[in-house]
Order: structure tokens, then C-alpha cells, then sequence
């Protein structure tokens, strides 16, 4: 299995990919231009950075580890859960639906992928995925919100799921959307310290092209990931655009605004054209386009008008859906009026 990056068309509106369909803050590109030729040269120092970025999340640099975008961590994670263990020993629990590269890392590694099947409304399985755990298993990859759902796991069920685990099994909370509806389990990480959060700076922060993200966890659970992480993976733009970018909390304010009007412009479409959708704590909403026609042919006459949706409808418990990005309102606006189109459409 590897990952289907969609069809792009030159040009065209991005709502498949959840970015920030506004860009990044202006100091971003202000703190890149900055870079020197000699800067380029040299192996970038992330000592800065690291600073800066502990203090904004609030935990202690020994608490975290900067990657190559949230996908390093991952990976590297999901090495070293395996690291010593026999093949037949190698196993992560993936609810499902998920980001496809959790199941791809697992592969990866030489392990087994266990899916646990969603619920009918997507309330998460606690029981499903406690119920799954095995001795062989070592990595649970868990999303809060849920990507392409974006519903939101219950804390107590993450807690009661840290608990109900052997200690050397790795919990892994991608909280890729936190900055969409502020639900995070970082002040419980010193009571559960086999739970890892994942942490990008794509989305909100308008970095996926910077590759931006980050672990943070108990020392002790970091070191052999840190160990995994290549030393130099960042480079000397992605440290400056970072940095700026997290002093840019006014940027960061109006994008939430702009996402929060977005999801709740798309709310008010789906429920005009009586299309089920679901509200979502992320920069995204699922909808089930069924009534208008197959998922795969309301992607390409979106594509035709300009705009890129994604195709969700193989996800467990997704047929007939696809995701839009709710990004900055006139994009919205403009999803919208070709939804309303579609679906008027004989």
C-alpha cells in the first residue's frame, strides 16, 4: 500500500488537501527572503527553534522532538515501536477511517496493520479498540479530530485507553487540527506517558510546504525516536518560516475565524441541498454527495469549475462522501456555488 497523492491541475482551487487555502503570514515569507547564501551553505542550527517552539506549546524542550513535517515523527515512531521485535511481534491498531500513512508506516516496518472498523454515527470504538489489543500488539495510532470525519474522541476515552494498555505499548494522538478546536491532551501527558502527540504546523500556519511538525511526549518515550530522527532533516527555511510564523498570533487568530465561518457556510449549503454531512472540530467537512451522484463524478465537475475536493468515498464507513477544505470564506463561497450547481444539475 502507499499513499494516492490526488490528481493536481495547475491552477485550480485546493480544498482536497485540508491547507491553508490562504497562505502563510507575510512574516513567513518576510523571515524567508532573509536567508543568505551562506546560510544555505551551512547545516542549519535549530537551537532557536526548538526554544521557541517549546515555550509556544508550553512543555519542556525535553518534552519534544522537531521533524520533517508530522509524517517523520510518525514514521520514526513507528520504527522504533518495532526496534527488536520479532515480525509475528509487530502489530499497530489503526481506527478507521484514518490518514492512510499510519497504515503505510506499519507496513513499512515490517508490521501488521489491525483496522478497527467505525461505528454508524463515527463515535469512537473505545471498547472496539481496547478489545483489539493483543500481546503482539506495540503502536496505536489514534487521530483527535478525526481525519476525514473530524470528530473528536471523548478524553476519557483516551485516557481509558492509556490505562488499559501494557506501558511499553506507544499511544500515538496525531492532534494534526488542534488549532481548529483547541481539544489537546497535553496538560495529561505527565499522567499518561506512554501517549505521544503529534503536532503540525501545516495547517493553521500555512507551513506544508516548509514541512513543519512535531512530538511531543515523556522524555524517556522520546529518546529512542530521537535517536531516529535524522540530526540536520529541517532546512534553514523551514526553521526561519517556523519561527515567524509562531510570533504571527494575530495571523493565526484570523485564519481560525475564516475556518470557523467556512465550516459553519457549508453547514447551512448541505442542510439547502439535504446533503448528511458532519460537523467536524477540523479545517474540513465530510459530505455525502450520494444524492447528487457518484463521489468519484462530483470530484471531477468540481474539477472542471476549478475547484479540488477529495474522493473519500473508499474509507470505512464513508461511501458516497467526499471532504472539502473550509478554509478562507470567498473559497468557501466559491465551493459552494458549485455544489449548489452540482446538485441542481439534472
Amino acid at each position: 500500500m502507499t499513499y494516492q497523492r490526488p490528481t493536481e491541475r495547475a491552477g485550480a482551487l485546493r480544498l482536497h488537501l485540508n491547507e491553508n487555502t490562504g497562505g502563510c503570514s507575510p512574516a513567513v515569507v518576510d523571515a524567508v527572503r532573509l536567508i543568505t547564501a551562506e546560510d544555505i551553505a551551512c547545516y542549519p542550527d535549530y537551537a532557536a527553534l526548538s526554544r521557541d517552539c517549546a515555550s509556544y506549546l508550553g512543555v519542556r524542550e525535553a518534552q519534544l522532538i522537531l521533524t520533517n513535517g508530522l509524517d517523520e515523527g510518525l514514521m520514526a515512531t513507528t520504527v522504533t515501536a518495532f526496534a527488536g521485535r520479532d515480525r509475528d511481534d509487530r502489530e499497530g491498531l489503526i481506527p478507521v477511517p484514518a490518514f492512510e500513512m499510519y497504515s503505510v508506516f506499519v507496513r513499512a516496518a515490517g508490521g501488521r496493520v489491525l483496522a478497527i472498523p467505525p461505528t454508524s454515527d463515527f463515535s469512537f470504538p473505545t471498547s472496539r479498540v481496547l478489545d483489539a489489543v493483543t500481546d503482539r500488539t506495540r503502536l496505536i495510532f489514534l487521530t483527535n479530530p478525526n481525519n476525514p470525519t473530524g470528530q473528536l474522541i471523548p478524553r476519557e476515552a483516551i485516557r481509558e485507553i492509556a490505562r488499559g494498555v501494557r506501558p511499553e505499548v506507544s499511544i500515538v494522538l496525531d492532534e494534526a487540527y488542534y488549532d481548529f478546536c483547541g481539544e489537546t491532551f497535553l496538560p495529561e501527558l505527565d499522567a499518561h506517558p506512554n501517549v505521544i502527540i503529534g503536532r503540525t504546523f501545516a495547517k493553521a500556519h500555512g507551513l506544508a510546504g516548509l514541512r513543519a511538525g512535531c512530538l511531543i511526549g515523556n522524555p524517556e518515550r522520546l529518546e529512542p525516536i530521537r535517536s531516529a530522527v535524522p540530526p540536520f532533516s529541517l532546512s534553514v527555511f523551514a526553521v526561519a518560516g517556523w519561527r515567524a510564523a509562531l510570533r504571527d498570533r494575530e495571523y493565526l487568530s484570523w485564519y481560525r475565524d475564516q475556518v470557523t465561518e467556512s465550516r459553519e457556510l457549508l453547514y447551512a449549503a448541505c442542510e439547502r441541498l439535504d446533503l448528511p454531512f458532519w460537523r467536524s472540530a477540523g479545517n474540513f467537512v465530510l459530505v455525502n454527495v450520494s444524492r447528487a451522484g457518484e463521489p468519484a463524478e462530483i470530484v471531477e465537475a468540481f474539477a472542471a469549475r476549478g475547484i479540488l475536493v477529495r474522493d473519500r468515498s473508499r474509507d470505512e464507513g464513508c461511501r458516497g462522501c467526499i471532504r472539502i477544505t473550509a478554509g478562507i470564506v470567498r473559497h468557501t463561497e466559491q465551493a459552494i456555488e458549485a455544489l449548489e450547481g452540482l446538485c441542481a444539475a439534472p
